[in-house]
C-alpha cells in the first residue's frame, strides 16, 4: 500500500514539473512588429538586426492589404521571389504568424515588390 501511495506522488510530481516547463516555454515567447511602428513595408529587410528570435516568437505583420501581402516561403521562394507550391499567403493587414525554429523567409508578391526589396528573412533559435 505504501509503494502505490508513492508512485502516484512521484507522478503527480512528474505532472507538475511538465506543466511548469510548458508554461516557462510559453511564458517566454515574444511578439514583434515587423517593421515596428512603420509596419511591413519597403525597407524592412534589416529590421531583425539586433533582435533574437525563438521559436514560438509571433510577429505580426501591419500594412494596407490592397498594396502589400505576406507569403511564407521557402528559401527558393526567398530568394528567386517566388511562390513556391504549398506556400501560406496572408492578406488581412494584421497577420500574426508564429516563428518556427531555423530560417523564417516572408515576401510581398503584390506589384512586383519583393523584387524591389520587400522579403524578409528571421532566424528563430
Amino acid at each position: 500500500m505504501g509503494s502505490a501511495r508513492g508512485s502516484s506522488g512521484a507522478a503527480v510530481l512528474a505532472l507538475v514539473l511538465l506543466c511548469v516547463l510548458l508554461h516557462g516555454e510559453f511564458a517566454e515567447s515574444a511578439v514583434y512588429t515587423v517593421g515596428d511602428r512603420g509596419g511591413w513595408s519597403f525597407n524592412t529587410a534589416n529590421w531583425p538586426k539586433g533582435k533574437r528570435f525563438r521559436a514560438g516568437d509571433v510577429l505580426v505583420f501591419r500594412y494596407i492589404p490592397w498594396i502589400h501581402n505576406v507569403v511564407a516561403v521557402d528559401e527558393d521562394g526567398y530568394n528567386g521571389c517566388t511562390t513556391p507550391p504549398g506556400s501560406r499567403t496572408y492578406t488581412s493587414g494584421a497577420d500574426s504568424i508564429t516563428l518556427t525554429r531555423g530560417d523564417n523567409f516572408f515576401i510581398c508578391t503584390r506589384f512586383g515588390h519583393c523584387n524591389l526589396g520587400m522579403k524578409l528573412v528571421v532566424y528563430a533559435a
